[in-house]
């Protein structure tokens, strides 16, 4: 495996390595050397439902978009080429994200269930647990993106989360997001509701605004709620993902 990810990283261009197939594969290789390849490979998979979610959302939106593109232990992400019209549109791309990748989990999670699978159970608690941290209220998280159509105010909501986060097991990962957000922060502070620019990107329906929040608070109970209850089913047989 040592080798493979050497032939990746020294064999191929850079360009071709950042293409979908290329950092996938550089993903599974590099997942593959902590929790074996069937874990990395399914893994990796999940991200990529995940981010087809949000392909799938922007193209129907009619917004340019590149393909996902993969980096371990970091994730993945699309590049949209153009700026949502509006923040209903944000939402909407923001939404589909978790909301297909939940349903990738859901299906590892029954399939567990049916065949008694150990892997497949490990792989839904971990798209459970991505999905459900991609809901924090706070940009550039998905969560930020969903909650922005009610006001940018709203992701101070997300900055005890990552205190507690980072209290709880701190992780390189959420340092890089905390520095991706500060900006975002400052510009929630900032933002003034009146001037012609917000009223054109945020004067969304209230009757849309509810919406999304009723979507985004449903989404974030069921996944709080599987991912609680599969880390249950989990902790017995130490299955040692590094996810428990």
């Amino acid at each position: 495996m040592v080798k493979l990810l050497i032939l990746l990283l020294g064999g191929l261009k850079l360009g071709k390595i950042l293409t979908t197939s290329g950092t996938m594969l550089l993903s599974i290789a590099v997942y593959a050397m902590f929790y074996g390849w069937r874990f990395a490979a399914g893994f990796v998979l999940l991200l990529f439902v995940h981010e087809a979610g949000h392909y799938l959302a922007a193209q129907r939106r009619g917004l340019a978009v590149g393909a996902p593109t993969f980096i371990p232990f970091v994730g993945a992400w699309i590049q949209l080429k153009e700026i949502p019209h509006d923040a209903e549109t944000e939402a909407y791309v923001g939404l589909a994200g978790p909301f297909v990748g939940t349903v990738g989990a859901l299906a590892c999670y029954f399939a567990s269930r049916w065949y008694n699978s150990e892997l497949l159970l490990a792989l839904s608690y971990a798209g459970f647990f991505l999905n459900l941290f991609n809901m924090i209220p706070m940009s550039p998280f998905d969560g930020g993106r969903i909650t922005a159509v009610l006001s940018p105010r709203i992701w101070f909501a997300g900055v005890p989360v990552m205190i507690a986060l980072f209290v709880y097991r701190p992780t390189p990962l959420l340092i890089v997001m905390v520095i991706l957000a500060l900006p975002q922060l400052k510009r929630a502070w900032q933002y003034d509701p009146s001037t012609p620019e917000n009223q054109r990107y945020y004067g969304i329906e209230p009757s849309v605004k509810v919406t999304y929040a009723f979507y985004y608070l449903a989404l974030l109970i069921f996944l709080v709620l599987m991912t609680h209850g599969v880390h249950d089913m989990l902790a017995p047989v130490h299955s040692g993902f590094g996810f428990l």
